[in-house]
């Protein structure tokens, strides 16, 4: 715990906010009675259990902490009540009050990684910016991942999949979208995105296409419980055609997946 003043919180708050990296607030709505803090008093929870400023200590704001935590996996805020009377009722404190605690996720976006810069790839791209996601769109051809061609794309990687990984891992938030122009690179690619945690790994392309790959992997010592997570063909069946609307069908399925995700 470090102990500084309003600005200064609020200004760490701001930075982690700027900066990518989730946190959450836990700010004191409400007292009654006898408490260490009172309402307004706030504290920044990072993901690794640290924390700025104090909302009093003691086994109060350790209870805080493990909600803030909770809130760090499923991104949604809490609202909990405090009683600080008995320690043998099970109260964390003999204070005499009650202490009503909001915690307030700051998240970063989910990002969908779009692997293949062509025309669903771009169309991926263009919806998962308008929808509000972070976007990586990574190709091997220089042409195709320039800011005249993929405007709406937060991070454009020239290069290959292992590279941009390495400076733009993926993580339990992200998506990853396979859209690319052969199973052979298909074939290079799905082992790497299997090391990473990423929840949700969808391929483009038919069964048939699908089976010529998965057949590949195995040979190469790829688990078919490692294969299983894959998501193919890629997107919900809502009779796409278009460019367009196999984007919104991949969309769709993502959505739908981090949704289940997150319980």
């Amino acid at each position: 715990m470090t102990t500084i003043g309003p600005r200064e919180l609020l200004t760490e708050l701001a930075d982690a906010v700027d900066g990518g990296r989730p946190v959450v607030l836990a700010t004191i709505v409400g007292t009654e009675g006898s408490v260490p803090r009172h309402a307004g008093a706030k504290m920044i929870v990072h993901p690794d259990g640290t924390t700025t400023g104090t909302i009093g200590g003691g086994e109060v704001e350790a209870l805080a902490l493990d909600e803030a935590l909770a809130v760090l996996k499923d991104r949604r805020p809490r609202l909990r009540r405090y009683t600080l009377n008995d320690p043998e009722l099970g109260d964390p404190g003999i204070c005499g009050g009650t202490m009503t605690i909001y915690l307030e996720p700051y998240m970063t976006p989910r990002t969908v990684y779009v692997i293949g810069a062509g025309h669903v790839g771009r169309s991926v791209v263009d919806l998962a910016d308008w929808l509000g996601y972070r976007t990586v769109v990574v190709d091997d051809r220089d042409d195709l991942v320039t800011e005249e061609a993929m405007p709406n794309a937060s991070v454009r990687f020239a290069g290959s999949v292992q590279n941009a990984l390495a400076e733009h891992p993926a993580d339990e938030t992200t998506a990853v979208v396979v859209v690319t122009r052969s199973h052979e690179l298909d074939a290079q690619i799905v082992p790497i995105l299997l090391e990473t945690p990423t929840p949700y790994i969808g391929v483009m392309g038919s069964k048939r296409r699908w089976a010529t790959t998965r057949d590949a992997l195995i040979d190469q010592g790829v688990t078919e419980q490692a294969l299983d997570r894959v998501h193919v063909p890629i997107g919900l069946s809502i009779g796409a055609e278009t460019v367009e609307e196999i984007a919104v069908s991949i969309m769709s399925e993502v959505i739908a997946s981090a949704a289940a995700s997150s319980g």
